[in-house]
């Protein structure tokens, strides 16, 4: 790789590091709940990846765990829920969520 492009990719990593502590920053409150659900879709892919993350790899769990789970953040878990699986950061079989790997997950920097 020539010196411009790993420059030209430092850049883009600072400045997505950059954008993802912005949304952060913006839409959850001090105590980590979700203030609003972003508008635009890369600052809501942003902020659906922060909260699925919380969750544990390889757990199943039931849809009254994840409401609860989502309940924690935000009001809204039916539109939360959907936007997880929409996006690829879960999947669902009988009403049973189980997170996805990574290389299923919708890619915010690549928006």
């Amino acid at each position: 790789m020539s010196q411009a492009n790993e420059m030209r990719e430092e850049a883009d990593d600072t400045a997505n590091e950059a954008m993802k502590a912005a949304v952060l920053r913006n839409f959850f409150t001090a105590d980590g709940r979700l203030a609003q659900i972003p508008a635009q879709y890369k600052k809501k892919l942003i902020a659906m990846q922060y909260l699925v993350e919380k969750l544990e790899s390889g757990r199943r769990y039931t849809e009254k765990e994840i409401n609860a789970f989502i309940q924690q953040f935000h009001d809204d878990y039916a539109t939360i829920r959907r936007e997880f699986i929409i996006h690829g950061y879960m999947s669902r079989d009988h009403e049973i969520y189980e997170m996805n790997s990574r290389d299923q997950w919708t890619k915010w920097e690549k928006v």
